[in-house]
């Protein structure tokens, strides 16, 4: 096991077994995202997005929550600027959205899956991060709530995106106009999350799945993903062309000529991620 520096104690990293786990780490707070806490986010997710020992990320939240989303505590200090200078609307506008394509999106593009791992509530923003993940795995005490209407906000970090293609637009308009708490049971349901498991199991179960993947084909996982992605946003055509080259491409892996071999001799295949 390697610990990650990410330079910052809001958020702690480590790899096991091809396994990036980043964890946000304001219990006091539920992990509230603080600036420290969203720039280590991004610059962390990008390293781990072109490291070739990384093959799946995890996202967590210490002390028994995934991540309440924003301070509201600290929300007065983001109109000023490192130098005292009163920030803009604009540059407010273009620094989120910096933010938001740093953590949320790339999440939800890199080219390996992501998983959260949810202990307890995500809230807010929090519960966007979650949902950018490729899948989510949560404790018999977790909750989710979207919050934005009980502090007088739209909503930020994808979620409405997010929601919107998982539980589909009339379920996701009462999610954020009602604001409800939904229970793990109730989120499971609403296929919010892949799997529910008592409290003392969530972290074991969630990595064999991350160890799992990690040790999978890499580069078919990258074009599946992909191909996934676009199948969301993209036209029925396009998404057969890229399928069509993707299948190709990925046929012409090492993974695939083991895997091959693997079926023919009865045996598990051992993939290198070539």
């Amino acid at each position: 096991m390697g610990e990650l520096d990410t330079g910052t104690e809001d958020l702690l990293g480590r790899v096991d077994d091809g396994v990036a786990v980043l964890t946000m780490s304001r219990p006091e707070r539920r992990n509230a995202l603080s600036g420290a806490m969203l720039s280590a986010l991004g610059t962390t997710l990008a390293r781990l997005e072109v490291d070739d020992d990384v093959g799946c990320v995890v996202v967590t939240g210490a002390g028994g929550a995934f991540c309440a989303g924003g301070d509201v505590k600290d929300m007065a200090e983001v109109n000023e600027a490192p130098d005292g200078r009163r920030i803009t609307l604009d540059e407010r506008i273009h620094l989120q959205r910096l933010d938001q394509r740093a953590t949320s999106g790339r999440l939800y593009e890199m080219p390996k899956p992501t998983i959260a791992m949810v202990s307890g509530a995500a809230a807010g923003a929090g519960m966007s991060i979650a949902l950018a993940c490729d899948l989510r795995y949560g404790a018999e005490r977790a909750v989710f709530t979207t919050a934005f209407a009980r502090v007088g906000f739209a909503g930020d970090y994808g979620g409405t995106w997010f929601l919107t293609r998982l539980v589909g637009p009339a379920k996701a308009r009462e999610l954020y106009f009602l604001s409800p708490r939904l229970d793990a049971s109730e989120a499971l349901a609403l296929g919010l999350f892949n799997g529910v498991f008592p409290d003392e199991r969530l972290e074991d179960e969630t990595m064999a799945v991350a160890r799992r993947l990690a040790a999978g084909p890499r580069v078919a996982y990258r074009y599946m993903k992909e191909n996934l992605n676009r199948a969301v946003r993209g036209e029925l055509g396009e998404c057969l062309d890229m399928e069509a080259a993707h299948h190709i491409r990925t046929g012409l892996t090492e993974d695939h000529r083991e895997a091959a071999a693997a079926f023919v001799e009865k045996r598990e295949p051992v993939f290198k991620g070539r």
